[in-house]
């Protein structure tokens, strides 16, 4: 009796084709978080910056917040309950610095297959020196 190759094809494609979209999932998860580790970075950077360029520690924690929320807002990040911001101001003025702790819980539910958690929170930090030649406190 000859064995016949015919429906091989069909039931290799079967028995590849989960895997294969388990693959293409975990790309796609890999980028996105790859992308918010990224845009989180920036806005926490854009935050600082923006601190360290006001005349008070209060003024320049407003700002870094506005600051952060914008460049997430333009980055098309949404936080799970808003973005967590820290501003350090404890050597603010010259010749200090300020940083900016950001965090933000991105939600990984339209991804989900076995494995992969519902959300993430992705933190990062930034810190910018201040002027020393500004005019100020």
């Amino acid at each position: 009796m000859k064995h016949s190759d015919r429906g091989d094809a069909t039931v290799e494609m079967v028995l590849l084709t989960p895997l294969l979209i388990l693959v293409l999932t975990f790309v796609v998860l890999a980028g996105r978080i790859s992308s918010t580790d990224a845009d989180v970075a920036s806005a926490a950077a854009d935050a600082a910056r923006a601190a360290s360029q006001r005349q008070t520690p209060a003024a320049g924690a407003a700002d870094a917040r506005t600051a952060a929320v914008s460049t997430l807002a333009d980055k098309h990040v949404s936080c799970h309950g808003g973005p967590a911001v820290t501003v350090d101001t404890a050597r603010f003025g010259h010749g200090g610095d300020v940083t900016v702790t950001l965090a933000c819980t991105v939600s990984l539910a339209d991804l989900a297959v076995a494995g992969i958690p519902g959300s993430r929170t992705v933190r990062a930090s930034a810190s910018v020196p201040i002027d020393t030649r500004r005019s100020g406190p």
